[in-house]
C-alpha cells in the first residue's frame, strides 16, 4: 500500500506540474485568458505609454493596496515605496497618507523601526490635524512596544479620532491594535471587544478570520469553546450572507478544528468534508490544496488510512478539471508576467529619465556657456563703450579747456600799452577783470554744464573785459526771457563765448561806428534758444579784412564749437543745432548766431552725467 507521505509528494508534484501547464496554456492564447490585476495592467499601460509621474505614482498606490489585501506585504512595501518616491519630489499632498500605508505594512513584516519612521513622516507630512496625531500615535505606540499600557492608550486616541472621523477600515485598525495591547495586558474581554467592534468596522475577509482566530484562541484558552464555536458559526453566517466564499471556508475550518477541541471527532470530520466540498466547488485549487490536506491529516490522526487515500484519489482524479477551472492559478502566472514587463518599464523608464536628465544637464551647461559668453561679450561692449565715452569726455575737456591764444596774447598787449602809457589805473582794472573771467573759467573748466546764471555772469565778465579794450566800438546787451529761471536752467560750458569773441573781433572792431551786440535768451517749447547777433560789417567783409593768422584762427575757433557740439549730442544723447548767418537790416549787415539748445534742468543734467559715465 502505497504511504499517505509519498502519495502527499506525488500530489504536490501534480499540482505543480499542472498549474505551470495550465498557466503556459492561458498565457499562450490555447485555453481562456483569465483576468489579470486590473491595478497591474494599468501599471504596466502607464509605463508603457510614458504617462506622467503622477499618475503612475496612483498606479502604483493602488496595486501596492491590492498587494497588501492578499497579504503579500513584501510587494506591497516595494510600490509603495515607488509611489512614495514619486509624491514627496512632486509635493504632492497623498504623500502622507502613502507614507502611513508603507508604515502599516512594514509593521505587518515586524519592520519596527522603519514603521515607526514612515509613521513619523506621513505626520509630518500632512496638513490635517487629526491624521497628524494619528500618525503620532502609531509612532509612539511602537516605541512603547515594551508598555502594554501606553499601546492601550495610543491606540484608544485613534479609536476615538477615526471614529469621530467616519473612517470605518481605519477604525478598524486602530481597533485591533487596541485588541492586541489589552490581551499583553491579560485584559482579555476588553480585548475580545475591541476585536468584535474591529470585525463589525471592516470588510476585508483575511482580516476578519485573522481577528476571529485571535478572539477564538483566547475562548481557547480559557476553555470557552463554545463561545467559540459561536462566534465563528456567526461570522460563517455573515459570510454566506455575503456569498463570501473564502471567508466561509477559513471559518468551517475553523469550527471542525473546535469541534475536534471538544472530541467531537465526527462533526469535525464533517465540517472538514464541507471546507473541502466549498473550496472544491469554488474551483480554488489552493485552498482545496490546504483543506485536502487538513482532511487526509485529521483521517491519519483517527487511524482512518483508507479515508485519506480516497480523499487524495478523488483529488487526483478531478485534478485536471480543477486546475482548468481555476482563474488564481493562471492569474498568478500572468501577475508574474506582467510584473516582470512592469520591472522591464521602469527600468526603460529610468534609463530615460538618466539620458533626459544628461541632456538637460548638457542643455544647461550650454545655456549657461551661452549666457556667460553674452554676459562677456555685454561687459566688453560696455567697457569699450565706456571708455569711448571716456575719450570722448576727455575730447571734450580738453576742447573746453583750450584757451584761445589771440585773447590771451591781445590781452597781454593791451596791459603792455597801458604800462608803456603810464596808465597804471587802466591797467591794474584791466588785469582785475582779467583776472576775476580767468578764475571764473577754471573753476567751472572740469564741467559739461553749468547753471545759466553762472554762463551768463562769465559772458558778461568777457563782455566787460572786451569793452576796457574796445570802449567805443560797440555796446551789448544781455536779453533774458522771464519764462526761464536761470539758477535752474543747466546749458553746455563755454559753449556761446566763442561766438561772442567773433563777432566783437571780425565784427565789430572794423565798424565804423559804434556797434551793437545782442545776446538773447528766449524758451521755446522745450528748447532755449540763443540768438547772439550783431550789426558788425557782417561775414563777407569779413571774410576780406583777415590776415591769414586771423583766417586760421577763426578756422580753429569754429572747429572747436563744431566739434564740442558734436560730443555733446553723442554723449549726452542730446539736439544742440547751430545756425549761423549773415543778415541785412536797413542797409547794414550783420550775424547772426542762433543756437538750439535743450531746456534741462539740474535733474536731466545730473542724470546725463549718470549716463555717460555708466
Amino acid at each position: 500500500m502505497i504511504r499517505c507521505g509519498s502519495v502527499i509528494v506525488i500530489l504536490l508534484g501534480c499540482l505543480f506540474v499542472y498549474g505551470t501547464v495550465a498557466a503556459q496554456d492561458s498565457v499562450g492564447g490555447k485555453r481562456g485568458v483569465f483576468p489579470v490585476s486590473k491595478a497591474a495592467r494599468n501599471l504596466k499601460k502607464s509605463l508603457s505609454n510614458n504617462d506622467s509621474e503622477l499618475q503612475t505614482a496612483i498606479y502604483y498606490e493602488l496595486l501596492a493596496k491590492e498587494l497588501a489585501g492578499k497579504s503579500d506585504y513584501a510587494k506591497a512595501e516595494d510600490y509603495l515605496k515607488k509611489a512614495l518616491e514619486i509624491y514627496t519630489r512632486l509635493h504632492h499632498k497623498d504623500a502622507a497618507n502613502v507614507s502611513r500605508a508603507l508604515a502599516k505594512v512594514q509593521e505587518e513584516q515586524n519592520k519596527i523601526i522603519p514603521a515607526i519612521q514612515n509613521y513619523q513622516s506621513a505626520a509630518d507630512l500632512t496638513k490635517d490635524k487629526a491624521l497628524e496625531n494619528v500618525n503620532f500615535n502609531d509612532a509612539n505606540r511602537l516605541r512603547n512596544n515594551t508598555n502594554p499600557q501606553a499601546q492601550t492608550n495610543y491606540a484608544q486616541s485613534n479609536v476615538a479620532i477615526f471614529e469621530k472621523e467616519g473612517q470605518k477600515e481605519e477604525a478598524a485598525d486602530a481597533y485591533k491594535q487596541l485588541g492586541n495591547s489589552q490581551l499583553l495586558q491579560n485584559n482579555k474581554s476588553d480585548a475580545i471587544a475591541s476585536y468584535r467592534k474591529a470585525i463589525e468596522k471592516t470588510d476585508n475577509t483575511r482580516e476578519i478570520a485573522d481577528i476571529s482566530k485571535k478572539i477564538s484562541k483566547v475562548y481557547v484558552a480559557d476553555n470557552k469553546i463554545d463561545e467559540a464555536i459561536r462566534l465563528n458559526e456567526s461570522i460563517l453566517e455573515k459570510a454566506k450572507a455575503q456569498h463570501n466564499t473564502d471567508l466561509q471556508i477559513d471559518q468551517v475550518r475553523e469550527l471542525a478544528q473546535l469541534y475536534a477541541g471538544k472530541k467531537q471527532r465526527e462533526k469535525a470530520a464533517n465540517l472538514l468534508e464541507e471546507a473541502y466540498a466549498l473550496a472544491f466547488s469554488s474551483g480554488n485549487t489552493s485552498k482545496t490544496k490546504d483543506c485536502l490536506l487538513a482532511l487526509t491529516k485529521y483521517y491519519r490522526e483517527q487511524q482512518q488510512e483508507g479515508m485519506a487515500l480516497t480523499r487524495y484519489d478523488d483529488f487526483l482524479q478531478h485534478l485536471d478539471t480543477l486546475i482548468r477551472t481555476d482563474s488564481s492559478l493562471v492569474d498568478a502566472s500572468l501577475f508574474d508576467i506582467t510584473e516582470g514587463k512592469i520591472k522591464d518599464l521602469e527600468r526603460e523608464r529610468a534609463l530615460q529619465l538618466a539620458l533626459i536628465k544628461n541632456k538637460n544637464t548638457l542643455n544647461y551647461f550650454l545655456i549657461a556657456s551661452v549666457l556667460a559668453m553674452a554676459v562677456l561679450l555685454l561687459f566688453i561692449v560696455r567697457s569699450l563703450r565706456a571708455i569711448k565715452i571716456k575719450n570722448k569726455k576727455i575730447a571734450l575737456q580738453s576742447l573746453r579747456r583750450e584757451m584761445n591764444p589771440h585773447f590771451i596774447f591781445n590781452s597781454l598787449n593791451s596791459v603792455n600799452q597801458y604800462i608803456a602809457e603810464s596808465n597804471e589805473v587802466e591797467a591794474n582794472k584791466y588785469l582785475t577783470s582779467y583776472s576775476g573771467l580767468m578764475r571764473n573759467v577754471m573753476e567751472h573748466s572740469n564741467k559739461d554744464f553749468v547753471p545759466l546764471s553762472v554762463e551768463i555772469e562769465q559772458l558778461k565778465k568777457y563782455l566787460d573785459l572786451e569793452q576796457l579794450r574796445f570802449s567805443d566800438k560797440f555796446i551789448y546787451l544781455l536779453e533774458i526771457d522771464e519764462a526761464v529761471d536761470g539758477d535752474a536752467v543747466m546749458i553746455p560750458n563755454m559753449l556761446i563765448q566763442p561766438h561772442l569773441e567773433n563777432a566783437v573781433w571780425h565784427g565789430l572792431r572794423y565798424k565804423a561806428t559804434r556797434g551793437l551786440l545782442r545776446v538773447i535768451f528766449e524758451k521755446q517749447g522745450k528748447e532755449l534758444q540763443v540768438i547772439v547777433e550783431d550789426d558788425g560789417i557782417g561775414l563777407t567783409e569779413s571774410h576780406k579784412l583777415k590776415t591769414i593768422h586771423q583766417k586760421a584762427y577763426q578756422s580753429r575757433g569754429i572747429t572747436n564749437t563744431t566739434e564740442r557740439i558734436s560730443l555733446l549730442n553723442d554723449i549726452y544723447h542730446l539736439r544742440i543745432r547751430l545756425q549761423m548767418e549773415e543778415i541785412t537790416r536797413d542797409g547794414a549787415t550783420g550775424t547772426r548766431i542762433v543756437l538750439q539748445l535743450p531746456l534741462m534742468d539740474r535733474n536731466d543734467a545730473s542724470r546725463k552725467n549718470y549716463i555717460s559715465h555708466r
